[in-house]
């Protein structure tokens, strides 16, 4: 079947190196990358599986139950150092 598409001028330029190199026609190089195009639509891509590094990081030095608390009594000091001229 004769088909009339418009193709852009560097796709163009890699399809006929393409099918140079290859030893291809243009027309049948065409044809094997449209049919691998088409198969790729029909099948969702593969995903590739999330992987977190995990590190020991030994026993903490302060107790994380009460991270918050000691966040905000960080910040408190912090702001405490700054209005009294001794920030850091």
């Amino acid at each position: 079947m004769r088909a009339t598409l418009t193709i852009d001028d560097a796709l163009m330029r890699d399809l006929r190196r393409a099918a140079e190199s290859s030893g291809l026609s243009l027309e049948e190089l065409v044809n094997r990358a449209l049919r691998a195009g088409l198969g790729s639509l029909e099948r969702p891509p593969r995903r590739r599986r999330y992987g977190a590094r995990v590190f020991a990081m030994g026993n903490p030095i302060v107790d994380l139950d009460k991270a918050l608390r000691l966040a905000g009594d960080l910040e408190d000091e912090e702001i405490r150092a700054s209005a009294t001229g001794g920030g850091s």
